[in-house]
């Protein structure tokens, strides 16, 4: 007996000896993994952490610190694999790894098996963590299922390096692509690349100097006529270290030779405050500036925000609301040409893991449908993070780091399925200018109406150095538009904005006329008919003169017709007046019975006002006795 117990304190102690040299190696190894994780080794880090575990296999601080490397490097099957042999080995593994594993679980395409260990292990207990796993489980279970059928593609090497390239935006003649660089992993620039013939991009480059320095510039967006440049700067600094600072929102915009940007501009206290401010995005009106900021007064993380320019300034931002922020953190809105459709990515509503891209339509003018999930493919288990659609509304772009390391994004392309879609549009393009000199008007305001209703819907401004303009219209309305500029005469006309415009823009010039011009008077004797003394009768031979001189003159417009009888100075002068005048209104009866408006003919009877002759003769009083028909233009 005392043998047998002897035999067995050996063994107990053997054990203990065994599992402390074991955690001692263990130990080493945690520690060497530590060090190589900060040196910037993950993979010999991931290494010596997997050999810390397998010398002490069921202490759990490993488990946890190797699952969350996988994790944070994209690697979502090791990581589960990793809490999933934590949950068999580890005293309670089950109950203690359970959100960690359901979480890698979803990342790594298996919803349905997180449903299930949510179902097992989920409690009273961070429940609203709990619920917003099942949430995303069940999501990712329907869009894995119903995906849609167009393809991602990678936007390849003449766009993409091994640089993190992201949030793309374009003009409306999708032309030229703008995005991010991230260069060296160090500095954020803006970059440009051109469309070629063959619809490929090239020649992309950095935008330079300005709008790009020293500091970090970023989340760039381009207006629709391509001439206003809104995007991010951060490591800024203000004199008084409190109007603004860190990140803030800037502008620039196109000098005259349409080449260069002018030196940015960074928007007032009302937008920039201490906290961030960025991602901005100008709505096709140019009347709203969504932007991102983690400010107070918002739903947690960062928010979106609105901000209306009305009196000529921009207002007091306010939030977009709970159909778009959440507790979470809202980013990259993009509002769509449409000015309807809102695209932004969140990892607040659930998705397929990370970052996903969501979309909400304008319900009212201040708020919007719950946000949907674009679905998968294009949301991944990945970061998806700021987009942009085409002006026909068929392609999505976008940024996402689901081919490389974490973070290290690249820019796609995708069809976008018809329930993703925004509303269709098309453009009205032109420029303002003087009718006389011809030379372009800059800051002439164009009002676009309905025409049916007369309700304004947008105001622009024809840019600064060309005088341009560019709309954005929906199709299927009839537009009034109403140009104005100080020192001319205001213009109106009126276009049917329909399905042909779909396909090609629809360019019309505005022409206007300085208000201080006098039209020049051009006037011109169309013919001279003579009447017998004390006669009011036209013959044949004066009623074919008539004819003769007003048929070419029928279809036209534009003109007036001016009917001057005179008299000799036989007779009294109340007798000749009263003559005339009956002559006058004999011959603009005849003029108006062939069709002309009465509106454009104009009878005198000047009696003796005008002698072209002297009245010693006879044939000098004939030629007074006349009705002169004159046309001025």
């Amino acid at each position: 007996m005392r043998l047998k117990i002897l035999l067995f304190i050996c063994c107990l102690f053997t054990c203990k000896l065994a599992t402390a040299q074991g955690s001692r190696k263990s130990d080493r190894f945690y520690q060497s993994a530590l060090r190589y994780k900060a040196k910037k080794q993950p993979d010999k880090a991931c290494r010596r952490m997997s050999k810390a575990i397998s010398k002490a296999p069921s202490s759990p601080d490993a488990y946890s610190v190797l699952g969350e490397w996988y994790f944070q490097a994209h690697r979502f099957r090791e990581a589960a694999d990793v809490f999933k042999t934590a949950s068999r080995r580890v005293r309670n593994g089950g109950r203690q790894f359970a959100k960690p594993y359901a979480k890698c679980l979803i990342y790594a395409g298996y919803p349905d098996a997180a449903l299930s260990l949510i179902a097992s292990y989920a409690g009273v207990k961070d429940s609203a963590e709990w619920n917003y796993m099942r949430r995303q489980a069940t999501f990712a279970v329907g869009a894995l299922a119903r995906p849609w059928t167009d393809t991602v593609s990678n936007l390849g090497p003449r766009i993409n390096t091994t640089d993190a390239e992201f949030f793309p935006c374009m003009a409306v003649d999708s032309q030229h692509l703008y995005y991010t660089r991230r260069v060296n992993n160090q500095d954020e620039d803006l970059y440009v690349a051109d469309r070629d013939t063959c619809a490929e991009w090239w020649n992309r480059h950095d935008i330079g100097d300005p709008p790009n320095s020293p500091d970090q510039e970023l989340a760039q967006f381009i207006s629709a006529d391509g001439h206003y440049l809104f995007f991010t700067r951060c490591e800024n600094r203000s004199v008084d270290s409190w109007t603004d600072g860190g990140c803030d929102l800037f502008m620039a915009y196109r000098t005259a030779n349409d080449s260069d940007w002018t030196i940015a501009q960074p928007f007032g206290s009302t937008i920039n405050t201490p906290d961030y401010e960025g991602q901005p995005s100008l709505s096709p009106d140019n009347h709203e500036l969504y932007f991102v900021s983690d400010r107070a007064g918002g739903y947690g993380g960062y928010d979106i925000w609105v901000s209306r320019f009305e009196d000529g300034l921009w207002q007091q931002p306010v939030n977009a609301g709970p159909s778009v922020n959440t507790p979470g953190n809202e980013t990259a809105p993009y509002i769509n040409l449409d000015n309807k459709t809102l695209y932004f990515t969140s990892d607040g509503w659930p998705g397929l893991g990370g970052t996903d891209i969501f979309m909400c339509r304008r319900a009212l003018d201040t708020t919007w449908t719950p946000a949907v999930n674009l679905g998968y493919p294009i949301n991944s288990a990945y970061d998806e993070k700021s987009e942009c659609v085409t002006l026909d509304g068929k392609k999505l772009f976008f940024a996402s780091d689901r081919q490389g390391p974490a973070g290290n994004f690249d820019l796609y392309e995708t069809p976008l399925p018809g329930a993703l879609k925004p509303i269709p549009v098309s453009y009205l393009q032109g420029y303002v200018y003087d009718s006389l000199s011809k030379n372009r008007l800059n800051y002439a305001v164009i009002y676009i109406s309905n025409a049916r209703t007369g309700d304004t819907i947008y105001q622009f401004q024809s840019n600064r150095g060309d005088g341009s303009f560019l709309i954005t219209l929906h199709l299927g309305i009839t537009y009034a538009i109403h140009t104005y500029r100080l020192y001319y005469t205001a213009t109106d006309d009126t276009v049917v904005f329909d399905k042909q415009y779909l396909d090609r823009p629809l360019v019309r010039n505005i022409s206007m006329l300085p208000s201080d011009y006098v039209k020049p008077i051009n006037d011109s004797m169309l013919a001279m008919l003579h009447f017998d003394v004390m006669s009011v009768a036209l013959s044949d031979s004066d009623q074919a003169t008539i004819r003769d001189a007003i048929s070419p003159w029928l279809q036209e417009k534009g003109y007036m017709i001016f009917v001057n009888a005179y008299t000799d100075n036989t007779g009294t002068p109340m007798i000749n007046e009263e003559l005339s005048h009956r002559r006058a209104g004999l011959v603009a009866k005849y003029i108006t019975g062939m069709g002309i408006d009465p509106t454009m003919v104009q009878a005198k009877g000047l009696g003796e006002a005008h002698m072209i002759a002297s009245n010693e003769t006879e044939e000098g009083q004939r030629k007074n006795r006349r009705v002169e028909i004159i046309i001025r233009r």
